[in-house]
């Protein structure tokens, strides 16, 4: 049973046309609490407020949290799903076990969201590359200053009516290709969302940009030949028809939107090759014209296409800096599942 506290105050709506990526928040929020003694307990929706924490608690002082993402939708018919909910909270228990985080019942949690999101349904836009973005995250709370596994968390999922995750939409980005700082290791933490990931970016993204780049792309941290994932985003590259991206070797995020794209390639006939890429691969296939197209993929960006590469200071053209025609089939086919407008053959939508 999930306890609900209505807010007194409601907010003004954003108008879908002005959306922006994280800006604009819910009137409710859900959360649940973990004690040794208790274990996860409380599920409870209230209002979107802050939190109080002691100066002393460890996820403020060690990081010990994790967090997913994941989006829900309304169509023509004002018809609500999300998209594959449950496959990120088995990979947020995943992320659970690396940071040393108690486990939650999914079906307890999925009953809070469901909740959640029908009570904020007003709060969905529609317009064409729109969602409700959903945040759960899961933060230590002990006052304590010492390394130790927390023995109390908190659990919170907050909403958030979203547009496209880059400026400019659905236009190709440009990525440089990142050569001194890495971003994960072999036995690190690569392959789960937790936060100190993007904290460690943070200097390459700022470089990136200064230089006129959107993104980082990653390269491995023991050889730094191999690419790995951007910033928010798997890769792909498109060489001689051959669709390849990053193995799971457990330095990336093994990410969902990745797993439906390549299904929705082999479906389509496409070869689909998991496996170590090298940056010198990529580079000698651009500069002998056997390079296709590249995109990225995630839960934010959807499906991005890429239009600029710069390694060691040399900048290279993709797809003469056009979407190419694989990157827009899938833009389109994962989009029109998730809105409703092609067939979800797959059963991925859970519908509320």
């Amino acid at each position: 049973m999930i306890n609900v506290t209505l807010s007194k105050n409601l907010k003004k709506k954003p108008a879908e046309d002005k959306l922006k990526f994280g800006k604009n928040f819910t009137d409710h929020m859900f959360l649940m609490d973990y004690s040794t003694e208790k274990g996860w307990h409380d599920a409870r929706i209230v209002p979107y407020a802050p939190f109080t924490l002691e100066p002393s608690a460890l996820v403020l002082h060690y990081a010990q949290e994790i967090f997913e993402g994941l989006k829900a939708f309304k169509d023509d018919n004002d018809n609500i799903t999300m998209f594959r909910p449950r496959e990120n909270f088995a990979r947020m228990n995943r992320s659970a076990d690396r940071l040393c985080i108690p486990n939650f019942d999914v079906d307890v949690v999925m009953e809070g969201l469901t909740e959640l999101i029908k009570l904020e349904k007003d709060w969905i836009p529609k317009s064409e590359g729109t969602a409700l973005y959903v945040r759960p995250f899961i933060i230590a709370t002990d006052p304590y200053l010492g390394v130790k596994v927390a023995e109390n968390f908190i659990f919170c999922i907050i909403l958030s009516p979203v547009g496209a995750y880059y400026a400019n939409g659905f236009a190709p980005v440009s990525l440089y290709v990142e050569n001194e700082y890495t971003r994960a290791a072999d036995g690190g933490t690569g392959e789960v969302k937790c936060g100190g990931n993007y904290a460690c970016s943070l200097i390459a993204g700022n470089k990136a940009k200064k230089m006129g780049y959107d993104q980082v792309l990653w390269l491995d941290s023991k050889y730094k030949k191999n690419i790995e994932e951007v910033g928010s985003m798997n890769m792909f590259v498109v060489i001689n028809g051959e669709v390849l991206t990053a193995s799971l070797d457990g330095t990336i995020l093994p990410g969902i939107t990745r797993k439906s794209i390549i299904q929705i390639l082999k479906d389509e006939g496409y070869k689909v090759t998991e496996r170590k890429i090298s940056v010198d691969e990529i580079i000698t296939a651009l500069e002998n014209g056997k390079f296709d197209e590249a995109f990225g993929t995630g839960t934010a960006a959807v499906v991005s296409p890429v239009g600029k590469l710069c390694y060691n200071d040399k900048e290279y053209i993709v797809g003469d800096g056009k979407t190419g025609k694989i990157t827009q089939m899938l833009y389109d086919r994962l989009t029109g599942i998730q809105k409703g407008k092609y067939a979800d053959k797959y059963n991925w939508l859970y519908k509320i």
